[in-house]
């Protein structure tokens, strides 16, 4: 892994731990109609995640060094039941938040591989590297999925 990567890696983990992770993430005013937006800019890093929804979402995350685009990711999921109540659907995305703070260097594409608490168990998979990934992530409650999320990306050549 060159320096550069390794400069890469820790601006993504600090971006993602500072924008939706953070109960008050870094919310911008979206470029598209209808879209939530998070930003964390360090230096000459960029980072924007722009999403659609909520109870089923799709987005996509990108780093920019300067002016050029280095790595993206495009995510889809969530709730497993589109008849959750507002009660478990605040609890479910409280948790994820608490899973994807525990964001490092190793598992830098969502989350730890596990995280536990409480009922909630967090389960996150995945394949290849920085420079092409995929995966896919859970949440259980009482052993039953209510949560499910799959990721892919890279670097952009």
């Amino acid at each position: 892994m060159t320096s550069d990567h390794t400069q890469l890696i820790d601006f993504i983990v600090k971006a993602k731990q500072h924008t939706y992770a953070a109960e008050a993430g870094q919310a911008q005013r979206p470029l598209l109609n209808a879209s939530q937006q998070l930003e964390y800019r360090s230096g000459d890093y960029f980072y924007r995640d722009i999403y659609f929804g909520s109870l089923f979402f799709a987005g996509q995350e990108t780093v920019k060094f300067k002016n050029s685009v280095l790595w993206s990711m495009t995510y889809s999921g969530g709730l497993a039941s589109a008849n959750a109540d507002s009660k478990l659907t605040n609890s479910v995305y409280a948790f994820l938040r608490q899973a994807l703070l525990l964001v490092n260097k190793k598992t830098i594409y969502r989350g730890p591989k596990e995280f536990e608490s409480g009922q909630y168990r967090f389960q996150n998979e995945s394949t290849g590297d920085l420079s092409q990934f995929y995966g896919r992530e859970i949440i259980l409650l009482h052993k039953q999925k209510v949560y499910e999320l799959h990721y892919s990306g890279g670097l952009i050549r």
